[in-house]
């Protein structure tokens, strides 16, 4: 079997790439850019070809063998040129949803299926953990890289599968799992769900088409379902586990619900091996002393991210850069109080990804002008000026906070290496 991988270097794409590695297929892939994942593939002796993604190298590499399955990202447009070549070749074209629905079943693997519009990844991230440090063979795959293991990993003798089941472009309705965990619910991915009806709509399919299901009460109340699958948990229920975050004891709350569903650990055995959760790549990570990265790009994260930080420093500074165009125009009006806990806050342009043309690119001031902090945001660009900026603020003892799921991480890890 040999898989060509297009967007190979995406976080829901490169652990498929790695998965269908470890089951002893023969990979290959393509992407514009390096990235993280890239680099951890290329480390792994993964074929990568970066640059203008035109079909020359999918048409060299059918013709040194051919290609028996072509996977993309969601991301690629119907005109990309190396899905028009891979038609015309007559190679079997999917989503990556398709294809790990589809590998997940061919394998008669469980699926334990993690969604959410906020908390998939870390919620993912302890699964994994949890399972490694109790010594319960699983195979899985995590939309980020992660210290401790690849981010997708195919276990021949593992009977369940953990999935970061995300729900843009309606990925997760792919699936039918054994058990899944919905770590919240708040209305986002306008270009895939027109209307706040259609996102809930969506997750009320989701929850069908699992045979479990654990949850808050507050989001089965939000999408209105009674499913009788449902396990759902009251804010009171939240466990004491001594890990930093209101956010991540939540997270791990449903990760100890979701393990004793299973039957596969008690409560207390699954608590201590959370609280030595290392956590994932891009959510809260340290790069340096008093310099820290995180993937969040939604009201909602910001304000939990900032309430973790706060935690355990006294002192913030945080650099934001919005997510894509088309959703500031749904979040404009949601940008309020959820800034109060930095001293400062440096706010960027948008990063700009499948956008509407026909869309006016809101500006950081028109974003921030409801801010409740506003004389505490400036305006702020990537350039040396904001560097000294951040660079001060570390010397000054403040905790330096990088926020966003566009280009700022890798300007930071950038600006690090010189």
């Amino acid at each position: 079997m040999n898989i060509f991988f297009s967007g190979i270097g995406g976080v829901g794409m490169g652990p498929l790439a790695e998965i269908a590695r470890d089951a002893g297929y023969d990979i290959s892939g393509s992407d514009v850019e390096e990235s993280l994942m890239t680099q951890k593939l290329l480390g792994e002796n993964i074929d990568v070809h970066f640059g203008p993604q035109d079909g020359r190298f999918l048409q060299h590499s059918h013709d040194q063998q051919p290609i028996d399955w072509f996977v993309y990202t969601p991301a690629l447009r119907d005109d990309h040129p190396e899905l028009v070549l891979a038609r015309q070749l007559g190679i079997p074209t999917v989503k990556r949803g398709e294809y790990l629905a589809h590998f997940v079943a061919e394998k008669n693997l469980k699926l334990i299926a993690v969604s959410g519009t906020h908390g998939k990844t870390t919620t993912t991230g302890m699964i994994i953990w949890a399972a490694q440090q109790l010594g319960i063979p699983v195979g899985y795959s995590i939309g980020t890289t992660i210290g401790f293991g690849p981010s997708g990993l195919y276990d021949p003798a593992a009977e369940y599968f953990v999935y970061e089941c995300d729900e843009f472009d309606r990925n997760f309705l792919y699936f039918h799992p054994h058990i899944s965990v919905i770590a919240s619910i708040d209305y986002d991915h306008p270009d895939t769900y027109p209307t706040e009806h259609d996102y809930r709509a969506a997750f009320r399919q989701f929850i069908d088409q699992s045979e479990s299901v654990v949850m808050w009460q507050s989001d089965a109340a939000r999408i209105d379902t009674h499913d009788s699958r449902v396990w759902s948990l009251g804010n009171d229920e939240v466990l004491d586990i001594r890990i930093p975050g209101v956010h991540n004891r939540r997270n791990a709350t449903l990760v100890v619900k979701m393990m004793e569903r299973l039957g596969a650990a008690g409560a207390a055995q699954t608590i201590a091996v959370l609280e030595t959760f290392p956590g994932t790549d891009r959510r809260f990570e340290k790069l340096a002393d008093n310099l820290y990265s995180d993937y969040g790009h939604h009201p909602v994260e910001i304000a939990a991210t900032l309430q973790l930080a706060h935690e355990i420093a006294d002192r913030i500074v945080l650099v934001y850069q919005p997510h894509q165009n088309i959703r500031q125009h749904e979040m404009r009006n949601e940008y309020t109080d959820q800034f109060e806990l930095a001293d400062e806050v440096y706010w960027l342009p948008t990063y700009l990804s499948r956008e509407d043309p026909n869309l006016a690119v809101l500006t950081p001031e028109e974003l921030s002008a409801k801010t409740t902090n506003r004389d505490h945001i400036h305006v702020a660009d990537f350039n040396d000026t904001l560097w000294n900026t951040i660079e001060k603020a570390r010397d000054d003892g403040f905790l330096v906070l990088g926020m966003g799921a566009g280009e700022i991480d890798n300007w930071l890890r950038q600006q690090l290496s010189h």
